[in-house]
């Protein structure tokens, strides 16, 4: 249960928020300094941060800024049924890079038998206005689509892996072995090229396949992947199956290992609980998060995935609680827009829901 207090929002503990020292559970206001964090197991505790276990509650302070990464023109995109014009998607991102956004993962260098309506890449990566503060983004899986991608000077290349077996050979026709091989190819390979290079774990909170993965098996995959030099690590809820307490759970044992910076967060919202896990992370001290406008996309590879957080309810929720993302939340609304004028049907998020009754 949420509630004002000030400033910030009042969480009941129970049953998201774990303190395990004594100093948490005095029934007077602490102040929890940042020589003492090791008393309280969330590490994001700052000077400022209030530990009342008066009533059981703990008063956060919410971080002052949120990067958030539009992954539309490509998680979004992927998925959809007819191929989206090239001239269009063109547009549709010449409109994202001028909202205030810093990231925009336009595109995937797959081989278009897998995902045709990608199958245009080159031409969509050549196409588009850059901006200057923005890093565009293309997701890579192999050797070949690197190749395309330094070809048209992406900015920043994507690799992935997934944290399950199963869907590691439905989705890629690779064991997780052979896709870290596959995967490590192409970070040295970029990092020699001076390209920035993220990647994307699939599956960490649940596979539809095998179900609820082992935290230690996220954590194995998540050691490979930074060992070959990787910047920054997204942890995918690909099914929508995460929930807030096990988004804690397991960022309470990969932040005693990486800083929060290295590490991004990518929700789908198939049960309606995306923005309840983005504030389970930013309570863990999160602050990159991945998204879609709209709420278009899912992995066409993963049986049940819907579609991303969107990106229009996201920088809304955050603008409410005032933490900033440089983002115009009018521009997202225009191009959301104008992106589902051609794809020809209603987006899902909140945000286009209230925009479209208003404009019927």
């Amino acid at each position: 249960m949420v509630f004002k207090y000030g400033n910030t929002l009042t969480f009941f503990i129970s049953p998201y928020l774990n303190f395990e020292e004594a100093e948490c559970d005095k029934r007077i206001t602490n102040k929890i300094k940042k020589t003492d964090r090791k008393k309280c197991k969330r590490y994001q505790c700052e000077e400022t941060t209030e530990m009342i276990s008066n009533g059981g509650r703990c008063n956060m302070q919410w971080p002052s800024q949120v990067k958030v990464k539009e992954v539309g023109p490509r998680d979004g995109l992927q998925n959809e049924p007819l191929f989206l014009p090239t001239e269009d998607k063109i547009a549709w991102i010449n409109q994202l890079s001028k909202t205030g956004l810093t990231s925009i993962e336009l595109t995937s260098f797959v081989h278009p038998k897998w995902i045709p309506s990608l199958s245009d890449a080159k031409e969509v990566a050549r196409g588009i206005t850059k901006e200057k503060d923005v890093v565009y983004t293309a997701l890579v899986p192999n050797q070949k689509g690197l190749e395309r991608a330094l070809e048209v000077n992406i900015d920043e290349i994507a690799v992935f892996t997934s944290v399950s077996e199963t869907h590691s050979r439905k989705n890629t026709n690779q064991s997780i072995s052979q896709s870290l091989s596959s995967v490590n190819v192409v970070v040295k390979e970029a990092i020699k090229e001076k390209k920035r290079v993220r990647g994307y774990m699939s599956t960490v909170f649940g596979c539809p396949y095998e179900g609820v993965i082992n935290v230690e098996q996220v954590v194995r995959i998540a050691e490979a992947l930074f060992e070959m030099g990787i910047g920054e690590l997204s942890l995918g809820d690909t099914i929508g199956v995460a929930n807030p307490k096990q988004v804690q759970e397991v960022l309470d044992v990969l932040l005693k290992r990486y800083p929060a910076e290295k590490l991004a967060m990518h929700f789908h919202d198939t049960r309606g609980i995306a923005l309840a896990n983005v504030l389970s992370s930013l309570g863990m001290g999160i602050t990159t998060f991945d998204s879609s406008l709209g709420g278009l996309g899912g992995c066409p590879y993963a049986k049940g995935a819907s579609g991303n957080l969107a990106t229009d309810d996201l920088v809304y929720m955050l603008n409410g609680m005032k933490i900033a993302t440089g983002i115009d939340y009018n521009k997202l609304i225009h191009a959301a827009s104008f992106i589902q004028e051609k794809i020809g049907r209603d987006l899902q998020s909140h945000s286009m829901q209230v925009f479209n009754s208003q404009n019927e």
